[in-house]
């Protein structure tokens, strides 16, 4: 078997160019759910070969007109497709910065190599030898148009592997609740389940008052004391003894309150705001209560002129989903994370990107997805929470980072920080709440009590009380100074993903991907649920609640 002469000089320039981009870029790092490699000089040259190769037999498959080469692009396509479904993203930094790798790009990777392995056996292929007549050489078939329909075939192939997955992604738990109901809310027949709901509960009210009240009345109230004697607020200390680091033993029980759903009166919607493409993940508002900052899945985020509910303006440039938005009114700078691993920071008058967050010798702030951003009351610290387990502390002014927080075993979901920007409280999926010091850098306090995620922490104005929502179905009420659980408000809900203190102190609003709770903060008493869902907050003067909605869309609620 004898190589030709001519794919040698493609084969060699390719693997000339690769090791001269090594040498100019440098060593490169690829990473992904499999961890992290070094990609030297070696590894790039040997691309160089393969994309020479590949050169080659594009070359070839024209000159002879061979639908071969079109099936060797389609099943590396094919291949690059699953080899990207089946690892999960993947980032590939160096000296130029860093870039994600989707299934697009593997795809496409694979589509190369495998023209290059079309391209190798070009090469290596002996010339056909013909009797007498070796100087024959039959004409091609006209092929083209039957390889061309066979490429579509494998593209087809390859964008249906990609919508695999996605719904793959879709049905991840944590998102899978939200996409179903986003996409019956799709239908626009929120306003009949919500009649045909008030109709059975008005049917189940009557049926169980034709009953034995007195016996009705036992039955409930042997379960709610099975059910609340099965509560245990107990815990153990934790191994660490250091002083900075206590863990509130809660040995009596705090009162659970039980709450039916009921539409709440005392708030009205005034106006739907789409703009959105896919759903909204983030919200905040800037505290003059003039403008409303918006993130989504679509890789966007817009702003919005709160009263009026026009559309400002929309950021574009975000590399995947947005997750997590903040506004700075002192320096007019709006700040947006997400799946990128990045904090990008916009100046909202020039509507410019400005410098990112990033963690010192890193490409990223951190390095898993963002999943909440908040700015203390001075605007002199913006603080991160991530699915890398950690809380990092940047300076509100200049993005430049200043510490990272650790002691979450799991994903953090939420922070807060307090009024007098002392203190900074965290929720985390390993179900803990922990109370750090913005002075000493240190957990003073470690709050345990949900059986599940805790996914979102907010602080009242005042700084004395802390709302906790989790995945277990209920809200919690804290002394944020004692640590004391006062209070445990079984919000009906499958998981509460949201709450929110509003600023006046009078409201606690809790969501999930369905439903919006409120409640009076000082007394529980339960005012009623809303027809929007997480996320959701409250404007300055407390009187405007802005949640999710349908697909793309928010709602804006004015109390009466």
């Amino acid at each position: 078997m004898s190589i030709k002469k001519d794919s040698v000089v493609f084969i060699a320039s390719g693997a000339t160019a690769g090791a001269g981009v090594s040498a100019t870029i440098g060593t490169m790092g690829l990473v992904g759910g499999f961890g992290g490699v070094a990609v030297g000089m070696t590894p790039v040259t040997a691309a160089g070969a393969v994309a020479g190769a590949a050169t080659y037999g594009a070359f070839k498959a024209m000159e002879d007109g061979d639908a071969l080469a079109f099936g060797a692009v389609g099943i590396g396509a094919v291949a690059g497709a699953k080899v990207s479904s089946t690892i999960g993203g993947m980032g590939l930094a160096g000296s130029f910065g860093a870039v994600g790798i989707g299934v697009g790009t593997m795809a496409a990777a694979g589509g190369v190599v495998g023209l290059g392995v079309y391209g190798l056996y070009q090469a290596c292929k002996p010339k056909p030898q013909y009797g007498l007549y070796k100087a024959y050489k039959p004409k091609p078939k006209p092929q083209i148009v039957d390889a061309v329909d066979a490429f579509g075939r494998m593209e087809d192939k390859v964008m249906e592997m990609e919508a695999n997955t996605q719904a793959m992604l879709d049905l991840d738990p944590v998102f899978a609740e939200n996409h179903w109901h986003q996409t019956f809310a799709n239908l626009d027949i929120e306003d009949e389940l919500e009649a045909l709901k008030a109709q059975q509960q008005r049917k189940a009210q009557s049926t169980a008052n034709s009953a034995s009240g007195r016996q009705f009345a036992s039955h409930i109230s042997t379960s709610n004391s099975t059910k609340n004697n099965s509560v245990k607020f107990t815990h153990s200390p934790p191994q660490n003894s250091a002083s900075d680091k206590q863990l509130v033993n809660l040995e009596s029980q705090a009162k659970i309150v039980h709450r039916e759903p009921q539409p709440c009166q005392s708030w009205k919607c005034l106006k739907s705001l789409q703009g959105h493409r896919a759903n909204v993940t983030a919200i905040a508002i800037s505290s003059d209560g003039q403008t409303l900052a918006s993130g989504s899945e679509d890789k966007t985020v817009s702003l919005w002129n709160l009263r009026t509910g026009k559309l400002k303006f929309t950021f574009f440039g975000q590399e995947r989903e947005v997750f997590a938005v903040a506004i700075c009114p002192q320096v007019k700078m709006l700040v947006a994370g997400g799946f990128d691993k990045k904090i990008t920071r916009w100046q909202l008058e020039t509507k410019t990107v400005q410098r990112l967050c990033l963690y010192p010798n890193s490409s990223y702030s951190h390095s898993r997805f963002i999943s909440c951003l908040t700015f203390s009351p001075d605007q002199t610290i913006l603080a991160s929470a991530s699915g890398d387990q950690t809380i990092r502390l940047w300076d509100g002014y200049t993005g430049e980072f200043q510490h990272s927080l650790n002691g979450h075993s799991d994903i953090v979901w939420s922070v807060a920080i307090s009024p007098d920007g002392k203190t900074l409280v965290s929720g985390s999926a390993d179900k803990t709440i922990r109370i750090w010091s913005l002075s000493r850098y240190q957990q003073t306090q470690i709050l345990t009590g949900h059986s599940n995620w805790v996914t979102s922490v907010a602080i009242s104005p005042d700084g004395k009380s802390l709302a906790s929502g989790s995945a277990d179905g209920t809200v919690k009420l804290w002394n944020l100074t004692t640590g004391e659980l006062r209070q445990t408000l079984e919000v009906k809900l499958k998981g509460v993903v949201a709450v929110a203190i509003s600023p006046d102190g009078q409201f606690l609003a809790s969501g999930d991907t369905n439903t919006v709770q409120l409640w009076h903060l000082h007394t529980s008493q339960f005012l009623g649920t809303l027809a929007g869902c997480s996320p959701l907050v409250f404007s300055p003067d407390g009187r405007v609640l802005v949640t999710g909605s349908k697909v793309g869309t928010m709602k804006i609620w004015q109390r009466n």
